[in-house]
């Protein structure tokens, strides 16, 4: 190889090596770019990872509070109690110091802490203060505490299916709790120690923290005062006729603000039962949103009220019940066998005579009816803000036959959730506006910020002003005249409906079983409150919603007049009567009797033989009271 040849493949080579260095520096060059501005943060943590142990510190869920700022959920301190295997000295007593105050097994615990190869192991949380005083006092190395906090309840089962509960994280799992968990949970924080790589905190060092940030505070539209009368009413009715449950939903007729919503049976929100799922499931659910009932002749509001907005009815119409309806062929009772004759639009309103409402179901058309329905929200939901609402069902349009039509006209065969109904009913009377329900009205953060408000919401037009109007007077009569005489507060004007509904079991009726319901609002000519009242299965022969579900309904007016500062209008003093003997009276004697005394009936049975009669003959009752007669019951 010639000297030239030699030299140009040196330089080649040594080419070669300077680029290849170079391109390696630039490699290295990018790589070392690329760690330290792109994964500075990461690596940064994964050192700290390594040279730091954290506790965490549980950040407290915000406080819920009434309308007028009565806590109705807060939180206590309790703590966590961790153990660093590789700090313990003892294990000996580090186990039986623990086993003792927190009652576990020696032998499992033992194990546990000398057996697992983790750095920290959580023994248990949501311990009480005393108790983790009596562990601090051993002063025994390798056992950490951090502050955590519960849920407390100051109602205990005040609320409980409204407001849910947590876990033992402090997560919402249902109810309020629940639905606004991302405003309720805080953000959690850290308490940081420098450790060598044993887990051991190391001298000299200092703990950090990384404060938590609490949760957002709530405020609802429920008011504890009109709560509290609500549950004395549902108790109280629930124990006086052994019914299945009770419940009751007061509402601000003019905003749509949910202002009481009770229901029992309950539990203590602060312990509920946890070791019993179907339990916990059936006692938490909140029955007044999530479940349905045929809703009986409380429905009948909606069908007069849609009648009257489509010309299909006036108030001087008259109508005849000989106590049944012949409907494609099926004979379709009145509740009052006998019949209630000829009688006004308003007479049979305060009669609630289904005959009435299944000419005006056909009158209106199943069209006209089923837009009416749908504008005050029935086969919709409400929107409630709360979980797990039902839309209530309606049966198909296009398959209602004639004889179903008449039926959905006296509230069969549709099914309701009692949101919905108190809802329409208050769209009813309040000149025609449909509001959606709420239960909350503000979120404020931790530092004071108002993060949410809520204004009522307008949904829609669904009446006239003029009908309201009138569909008012008439429930009015229905309480200073009719059936639910036994809502009436001396003094005041209450407006309002009975319902007795019997219920299904596999698609047949249930004998012996109904729901007892009374729905009212007040003042009767300007409403500002509405009152819901169902009594389910109430035992024995007195089921009627004008006996069992009205009478506290009007406790309940009487208090929230009384709460609320209103005056009774002067009135005349309360006129009464002595109940007439009717035991050996045929049935039509016996109304014409209590007719000519003012008072009003309801009858279970359906022959003209009476078998009891209560109030008991010789009682002095109000005039107009109600009077239940049972005569023998024949199969037709």
């Amino acid at each position: 190889m010639d000297k030239p040849n030699s030299l140009l493949l040196t330089r080649k080579r040594l080419l070669i090596v300077v680029l290849s260095i170079a391109f390696l520096f630039c490699a290295l060059s990018v790589r070392l770019l690329y760690l330290q501005v792109f994964k500075g943060s990461w690596l940064q943590s994964k050192a700290a990872q390594q040279w730091y142990r954290d506790l965490p510190l549980e950040a407290p869920r915000g406080n819920i509070y009434d309308c007028n700022g009565k806590v109705l959920a807060d939180n206590e301190n309790v703590y966590a109690v961790y153990v660093r295997p590789r700090a313990v000295k003892d294990f000996d007593a580090v186990t039986k110091v623990l086993a003792e105050n927190l009652s576990l097994d020696y032998d499992k615990l033992h194990e546990k802490l000398t057996t697992t190869h983790v750095s920290e192991i959580t023994v248990m949380r949501r311990v009480e203060e005393s108790v983790a005083e009596k562990i601090r006092d051993a002063r025994l190395d390798g056992i950490y505490f951090t502050v955590d906090s519960k849920r407390n309840y100051p109602g205990k089962n005040r609320l409980e299916q409204v407001l849910g509960f947590t876990n033992i994280d402090n997560v919402g799992q249902n109810g309020l709790e629940g639905y606004y968990d991302k405003y309720l949970s805080g953000i959690d924080g850290f308490a940081l120690t420098q450790a060598d790589m044993q887990g051991n905190q190391l001298d000299g060092t200092s703990i950090r923290y990384i404060p938590p940030v609490p949760g957002c505070s709530m405020t609802l539209t429920i008011d504890t005062e009109i709560q509290a009368f609500a549950e004395t009413a549902v108790d109280g009715a629930k124990t006086e006729f052994a019914s299945k449950s009770a419940s009751m939903i007061v509402m601000d007729v003019n905003t749509g603000g949910i202002l009481a919503m009770a229901s029992t049976p309950s539990y203590d929100n602060n312990d509920p039962p946890r070791d019993d799922i179907d339990l916990l499931n059936a006692l938490s659910k909140n029955k007044m949103i999530v479940d349905v009932y045929e809703p009986g002749s409380t429905f009948k509001i909606f069908t007069t009220a849609i009648a009257l907005e489509n010309n299909a009815a006036h108030t001087s119409d008259r109508f005849y019940c000989p106590g049944y309806r012949m409907v494609d062929g099926q004979r379709i009772k009145c509740w009052r066998s006998i019949g209630h004759g000829s009688q006004t639009l308003s007479e049979g309103v305060k009669n609630s005579c289904n005959c009435v409402f299944m000419d005006l179901a056909q009158r209106t058309g199943t069209a006209k009816l089923y837009e009416g329905l749908r504008a005050f929200g029935f086969g919709e939901k409400t929107n409630v803000d709360f979980y797990g609402e039902s839309r209530g069902i309606l049966m198909n349009e296009q398959s209602v036959k004639t004889v179903d039509l008449a039926r959905i006209g006296f509230g069969q065969a549709v099914a309701v959730t009692p949101l919905q109904l108190i809802t329409g009913v208050c769209a009813a009377v309040n000149g025609g506006t449909l509001y959606k329900p709420y239960f909350v009205s503000e979120v404020v953060s931790s530092d004071g910020k108002t993060v949410y408000t809520h204004t009522p919401e307008k949904v829609r037009s669904v009446i006239s002003e003029s009908t309201s109007a009138t569909l008012r007077d008439m429930l009015e009569k229905v309480v200073s005249e009719g059936g639910g005489k036994k809502a009436g507060v001396n003094g005041f004007k209450i407006g309002g409906k009975t319902g007795t509904a019997q219920k299904y079991e596999n698609g047949h009726i249930a004998q012996g079983k109904y729901i007892s319901s009374f729905v009212g609002f007040a003042p009767a000519d300007n409403p500002k409150y509405a009152v819901l009242m169902i009594v389910d299965e109430p035992s024995g022969y007195t089921y009627y919603g004008s006996l069992v579900a009205a009478p506290y309904a009007g406790r309940v007016f009487e208090n929230l007049f009384a709460y609320k500062g209103m005056l009774p209008a002067a009135s005349d003093d309360v006129k009464t009567v002595i109940m007439p003997d009717l035991t050996d009276m045929s049935l039509t004697e016996a109304l014409r009797k209590l007719k000519e005394l003012s008072l009003q009936c309801e009858i279970a049975g359906n022959t003209d033989k009476i078998l009891s009669v209560m109030p008991m003959s010789g009682t002095e009752i109000p005039e107009g009271d109600v009077v239940l007669i049972r005569t023998e019951e024949i199969e037709i």
